[in-house]
């Protein structure tokens, strides 16, 4: 009589990626739909909130202010606010107070009736005159 001996399979070590293809697709067309979508800009009331005050052990702020006329003003913290001053002279200012002091925190107060370009411009100037970022100065809720 014959015995017949079962031939043993080896495990495949392989990993079908067909279906991990299928799920990539069907991502990829969600988020071509939704993209322009989320990109597209939204009317919004924005709540009053509580913001986080600098340490007190910090440096004093260099605090770059626009008034209700839209006219530019620079305090470094050790006095009053001086003369209205143009674009290109806070740069100039600025470059050489970071240059000085790399780790001083630099913030914007600004007139909340004043239009949003003048912010963003005076943002885009902070930038070009080498501050790695820029914080917004508010008032509490409380003050008001």
């Amino acid at each position: 009589m014959q015995v017949y001996q079962r031939k043993r399979r080896r495990p495949v070590a392989e990993i079908n990626v067909v279906p991990y293809i299928d799920v990539m697709l069907v991502l990829l067309i969600i988020f071509m739909v939704t993209a322009p979508i989320v990109s597209q800009g939204v009317k919004v009331d924005l709540p009053s909130a509580q913001a986080e005050a600098l340490p007190a052990d910090s440096k004093p702020p260099l605090v770059a202010s626009i008034d209700a006329v839209g006219e530019y003003f620079l305090n470094d913290g050790d006095g009053p606010a001086s003369s209205p001053k143009t674009l290109e002279e806070i740069t100039i200012e600025v470059a050489a107070i970071i240059e000085l002091e790399p780790e001083r925190p630099v913030v914007i107060k600004g007139d909340k009736n004043i239009p949003y370009d003048r912010v963003i411009q005076l943002m885009a100037t902070l930038q070009a005159a080498g501050v790695p970022s820029v914080g917004l100065m508010t008032e509490s809720p409380e003050a008001n």
